[in-house]
């Protein structure tokens, strides 16, 4: 499975970290997700049906920008 990894800004707390992880499941063919609030990085397995972009268009609509 190809494997992601963005920098995602603006993480203060436990519910921004479960608003993050939550829209990033909401994608379809999402293997595994890790987020951390202390590295503001996200790691993200998923197939091929799903891009970087995608990814980082979930993220940022959930109101977190990615770099």
């Amino acid at each position: 499975m190809p494997t992601t990894t963005l920098k995602i800004t603006g993480m203060k707390s436990d519910e921004c970290l479960r608003l993050v992880i939550n829209a990033i499941q909401d994608l379809p063919c999402i293997g595994y997700v890790d987020v951390s609030l202390a590295t503001g990085e996200a790691i993200v397995e998923h197939t091929a049906m799903v891009d970087e972009a995608d990814i980082r268009q979930i993220i940022e609509d959930a109101g977190y920008p990615t770099a």
